[in-house]
């Protein structure tokens, strides 16, 4: 009878079987930190944080308490949108609904603990930090709850306007992003800080419609009207690209009018480049919901170049 030596092709069998239930055995270890960071709107309060940092290097301004503060809105504000939107979420994301209505109660207390850190650590920042703490809460109050009567479509929440939605989200984003590390430390605006501002705005109007091209046939059966809803996947795209490749011209005309320098041009037109791989590969991938996530990472890139030659420093 052979023995292991005498016939070695036994061995890789085991080795890759082993191999195979070690990997098994880390997934369902890390699982239950995976769903807390992406379900609980962990990742993207750390997105935020990276981005203010971003914001705050390309600007030339000092390190605050400002990303931190903007970590704090992200995580409550989007807690809470995932909190009041169980039910119509349950169709277009059912696993993150299941978690989310599991720890519920947890929530609710952990979202006004953090929105009630950032306002007070906004208060640092002098009033209009104070302010902009407070808009992101003002506005998600008008996007996602039920207050308009009368519109003749039947619609009751901002977050079902088409177009408005996508915007109102974007020009929150930005100014959270954007002017919180200004005003933080009192810097005038300037011709730099309105680029950096359009780019965040419109960047992000095409990061908050490509998970809506996974949320298609669930928004239009709850009658939520997003570019996928009502022009289609393929025009979405062409329409994103064409918000990307603007993006693109106006970051050329910044570096060009000397407002923006070679570096950050070129910085933030890498995210850009990795934004329009993203648009590229919808409805060419069946994990969708992971295209969403990339989405929203597509700033990381720009991050880890401006920031991690410092650490060095």
């Amino acid at each position: 009878m052979p023995t292991d030596a005498q016939n070695p092709g036994k061995q890789p069998d085991i080795e890759s079987v082993r191999n195979r239930s070690l990997i098994t055995k880390l997934a369902t270890l890390t699982r239950p930190v995976r769903n807390i960071f992406l379900y609980s709107s962990v990742y993207l309060a750390v997105i935020a944080m990276a981005e203010a940092v971003l914001v705050s290097e390309l600007l030339a301004l000092p390190l605050t308490p400002a990303p931190i503060v903007a970590g704090l809105l992200t995580f409550a504000v989007y807690g809470n949108d995932r909190l009041a939107d169980l039910e119509t979420d349950a169709k277009t994301s059912p696993a993150r609904t299941a978690f989310v209505r599991r720890y519920q109660n947890g929530f609710y207390v952990l979202a006004a603990i953090a929105y009630g850190l950032a306002v007070a650590l906004s208060a640092l920042g002098g009033p209009i930090s104070f302010g902009l703490s407070l808009l992101p809460g003002v506005c998600w109050i008008l996007y996602a709850c039920d207050w308009i009567p009368t519109l003749p479509s039947g619609t009751q929440r901002l977050k079902e306007v088409f177009l408005l939605n996508s915007t109102l989200v974007a020009v929150v984003w930005a100014l959270v992003i954007v002017c919180l590390p200004i005003t933080y430390v009192g810097a005038p605006a300037s011709p730099a800080v309105g680029v950096v501002f359009l780019f965040f705005v419109l960047a992000t109007f095409v990061n908050t419609e490509i998970p809506n091209v996974r949320d298609k046939e669930g928004d239009s059966e709850i009658g939520v009207r997003t570019l996928p809803v009502v022009v289609g996947v393929r025009w979405t795209k062409y329409i994103l690209y064409g918000i990307t490749g603007l993006t693109a011209v106006l970051l050329g005309v910044a570096f060009v009018a000397n407002i923006i320098n070679l570096r950050e041009a070129l910085v933030l037109l890498l995210s850009l480049l990795f934004l329009n791989g993203v648009i590229f590969c919808l409805n060419r991938t069946e994990n969708d919901s992971a295209l969403a996530v990339a989405a929203e990472c597509t700033r990381l890139p720009a991050f880890v170049v401006v920031v991690f030659p410092l650490l060095g420093q």
